[in-house]
């Protein structure tokens, strides 16, 4: 219960979900995830959110970076086009906390150092994620945000919300990988 207590604290975007139980199984997959990997919450401050450059920005950060631009790019959405832009605020959150899920199971730590765990030697966390939020009875469409916002959802029809949150992922990373000079 600790660790689910702490997890929520971690993630206050969580207190965005207006639907309990859509925030609780969303909550639910996070938790599941950290056990899975062995992680403990003191853990998240090691997690970088990417193995692809060097960079202090932790999963934690980059989950609620992510969150936080997905959320400011359909408040503006909304704003402009009302309701001719629908958008489904709660199920965007949910995506955008669960978004990258799953290096919480590609990943592991060894020799203190974070690296590709076995499962994220054959499954990258678009898949491991989009599994731990069906798992967890999270929609489809929300699983679908999860599938489809990396390089593995190129090509595929991407709803409005996975649109938003494949774009509010780059948005934080370009960014950080020019930094880093890559």
């Amino acid at each position: 219960m600790a660790l689910r207590d702490d997890a929520r604290k971690a993630l206050p975007e969580l207190e965005l979900i207006k639907d309990e139980g859509l925030r609780e199984k969303t909550l639910d997959v996070w938790v599941d995830a950290m056990e899975q990997g062995g992680w403990s919450m003191d853990d998240l401050k090691d997690i970088p959110f990417t193995l692809l450059i060097d960079t202090d920005c932790t999963l934690l950060e980059h989950t609620r970076g992510v969150t936080r631009t997905a959320v400011a790019i359909a408040d503006s959405l909304t704003e402009t086009y009302g309701g001719r832009m629908p958008i489904n605020r709660d199920q965007l959150i949910s995506g955008g906390i669960l978004h990258d899920v799953g290096k919480l199971v590609e990943y592991k730590r060894e020799g203190g150092k974070i690296v590709k765990s076995e499962m994220g030697k054959d499954l990258r966390h678009p898949f491991s994620g989009t599994a731990l939020a069906f798992k967890h009875g999270l929609p489809t469409s929300i699983c679908h945000m999860i599938a489809v916002h990396a390089k593995e959802g190129e090509g595929a029809r991407h709803t409005t919300e996975a649109f938003i949150i494949n774009h509010s992922d780059f948005a934080n990373f370009e960014p950080l990988k020019n930094k880093a000079g890559g």
